[in-house]
């Protein structure tokens, strides 16, 4: 178990007395919401603690009052730079110092914040789980105390939750790496299972869990069977029913991108004023559409699940989902996004069974073939220098054919295997054009940094007004040490006498070569994936049960997530209004009788080899025919040819067999 040290553990008796007024004096609330005070009381008492509150009903106050009472820094880890923002800006308009440290920051802006977290201004320190890779990171968390770690949305820890993240894992080692005594895990989705995993990662006790009411009384949720061609007639006149309320918004869920912008055009066409958000617009453009939402110059959004974590918006009224979710937390998390101001609010799925096979293929297209995990290991034998490994995820993506999240998972479980060890991180790429003449730059400086200055602008090749800097002859010519360097940038950009771009994220990995060469290494990854495919497609008939069940919808989803106390019937779901659902699946011809199947896979192979692709197996064939998007795909532009996608309503295994069983170039 983690004991507690870096404090001295507060009397709880003598601290409960105290608790309102400290609660009134520090924050400005009157009192403590359900749950609140008893996970203050296990922190501030030296124990770990895990919360799992609904969505919108104050897990963030646990960790943010008990800060304020303990001594050293409380380090949160958070997955969403936005969600970071949003509550540093409530903590420094309460008056407390909060900080985080992230991409946006300049050099010296991240300096000031480590002096700040050193000198005990600053009390809580905001950052990803990514920022750990950091080596920079690293020697500055060894150089400070830690009183606690607070891992936000703590269901990514767990390999049995639905938004597992790989980095989430390594968790449990930095608490031992950095000596942090105690931490406090946060969810609103947790299974009786999820639950059970992350307290034993962490050590946390039964007693220590604190888990209140999932039911929220004021959601109506329905399930409407509909078929897919009456989709959009019943989005319309549920978005007319719903829509009604002066100053609300809502939320329609989507799976496809392309699906949310044929959605939002066509409410659009009728009258209904909503904007597309998804994962294929620009960072720009997603953040602006999403500041709009947030500030009700934008009440419709028409989203994939890119949209969502971190919104807080209390004024939602409707969230409907027009395609199935990818699952019962999903859902439950989207829905969540409803009725935070405790008004009532529409939850409807528009339901049947016609994009099942979309959503299996989205599972199967995730998972990496074993020649793929090959060739990742054969990279690294290959590129390791004196046990170090250097590798940038987007270049590596591309050449092995492995999506970027399965990549990261990878990676992961090698290090968890202790074949690598991430050393640190450094942009490859600096690109910088001058705002000021670079003689009147030079001039703001004493001689000894004009010389150092002018080596930088020395090897820097320009094109035009954009020059990259080639820190390796930099170093060979004057030995001008790499983070001198950045340094100098860094303070140039920020003085706004240079535009900085940094791109290329390069990571560095210490690599054991015997470990490595592990005869059984690719056979242990594969099957790693494969039950985590099996996982997700359980998960996924777990929902259409859900949906289909004869049983109050609101009491199932609460006993789903280990709520027990919900009642066994709500009076407002469309089950107990007596209208349970049988989700329609339009009938399709066998795959069989599909005569183009040939004529495509002759194209798509022909294409992959006049690209240098020899083998082309079983596998990516089917991927191209179920319309999958893999890094190979949009490498040599595959989605063009005619062919992608065409058995997308098949699921992906009985197109495997159908070309198992003569169809294509049969190579596995």
């Amino acid at each position: 178990m983690l004991t507690p040290t870096g404090h001295s553990p507060v009397n709880i008796s003598e601290l409960s007395a105290s608790l309102q007024q400290r609660l009134k004096q520090q924050f400005g609330f009157e009192q403590f919401r359900e749950g609140q005070q008893a996970v203050i009381e296990h922190i501030l008492s030296g124990h770990s603690s895990l919360a799992i509150f609904p969505t919108g009903s104050g897990k963030s106050l646990c960790y943010q009052f008990s800060a304020l009472q303990l001594a050293n820094v409380t380090l949160v880890v958070s997955p969403l730079l936005a969600l970071m923002k949003d509550q540093i800006a409530f903590l420094n308009s309460k008056g407390i110092h909060a900080a985080s440290i992230d991409s946006n920051l300049t050099y010296d802006q991240s300096q000031q914040v480590m002096r700040d977290v050193r000198s005990g201004q600053t009390k809580i320190l905001m950052v990803s789980v990514e920022r750990f890779k950091n080596e920079r990171f690293r020697q500055f968390l060894s150089s400070i105390s830690i009183s606690l770690l607070v891992v936000d949305e703590a269901h990514c820890i767990s390999e049995w939750g639905h938004n597992f993240r790989p980095d989430y894992l390594k968790i449990p080692v930095y608490c031992q790496e950095f000596a942090i005594p105690q931490v406090l895990l946060l969810t609103a989705t947790a299974t009786a299972k999820v639950k059970q995993d992350m307290a034993e990662r962490f050590n946390i006790l039964p007693q220590q869990v604190v888990q209140t009411g999932f039911y929220r009384s004021n959601l109506d949720i329905s399930v409407l069977p509909v078929l897919e061609t009456e989709k959009n007639a019943a989005l319309l006149e549920k978005v007319h029913q719903h829509n009604v309320v002066e100053n609300s918004a809502g939320i329609i869920y989507v799976t496809l991108q392309k699906t949310a912008e044929e959605v939002a055009q066509f409410l659009n066409s009728q009258g209904i004023r909503c904007t597309a958000y998804h994962a294929g617009l620009e960072s720009d453009m997603r953040n602006g559409i999403q500041n709009r939402f947030m500030a009700d110059e934008i009440n419709v959004i028409v989203a994939t699940i890119a949209f969502g974590m971190g919104i807080d918006k209390s004024n939602i009224r409707f969230v409907i989902h027009y395609d199935l979710p990818k699952s019962i937390e999903n859902y439950s998390q989207e829905i969540g996004r409803a009725g935070r101001d405790n008004k009532l609010s529409h939850c409807v799925t528009l339901a049947n069974k016609d994009g099942l096979s979309t959503i299996e293929n989205f599972v199967y297209g995730d998972t990496p073939e074993p020649s793929a995990i090959t060739k990742l290991i054969q990279h690294i034998s290959v590129e390791v220098d004196n046990g170090r490994w250097e590798m940038q995820e987007s270049a590596i993506s591309s050449s092995c054919n492995i999506k970027l999240l399965p990549l990261k998972t990878l990676l992961v479980q090698l290090e968890l295997a202790k074949v690598v060890k991430p050393s640190f991180a450094y942009f490859a790429e600096f690109k910088y054009q001058f705002l000021v003449d670079k003689h009147q730059v030079l001039a703001s400086f004493d001689e000894q940094r004009q010389t150092f200055l002018n080596q930088i602008f020395e090897h820097t090749q320009f094109k035009k007004i954009w020059g990259q800097l080639d820190f390796d002859s930099l170093f060979q010519q004057y030995g001008a040490q790499r983070q001198r360097v950045v340094a100098a940038l860094e303070y140039l950009a920020d003085k706004q006498m240079i535009l900085l771009e940094t791109k290329k994220i390069t990571q560095v990995f210490d690599v054991n070569p015997a470990l490595l060469v592990q005869q059984d290494l690719v056979e242990h990854l594969s099957n790693y994936f494969q039950s985590n495919e099996v996982k997700e497609i359980a998960r996924l008939n777990q929902l259409l049960a859900f949906f289909e069940s004869p049983t109050c919808i609101t009491s199932r989803l609460a006993r789903y997530f280990d709520d027990k106390a919900a009642p066994k019937q709500c009076g407002h779901c469309s089950v107990c209004r007596g209208y349970p659902a049988i989700l329609p699946q339009k009938s399709i011809a066998p795959i069989e009788s599909q005569i183009n199947i040939k004529h495509y896979l002759d194209g798509f192979i022909q294409h992959m080899q006049s690209k240098g692709f020899e083998a082309v197996s079983v596998l990516v064939q089917a991927k191209f025919l179920a319309g999958m998007t893999v890094p190979i795909f949009a490498r040599i532009r595959v989605k063009q040819l005619a062919g992608f996608g065409y058995c997308s309503e098949y699921r992906y295994q009985d197109i495997i067999n159908y070309i198992d069983n003569g169809a294509g170039y049969n190579e596995k």
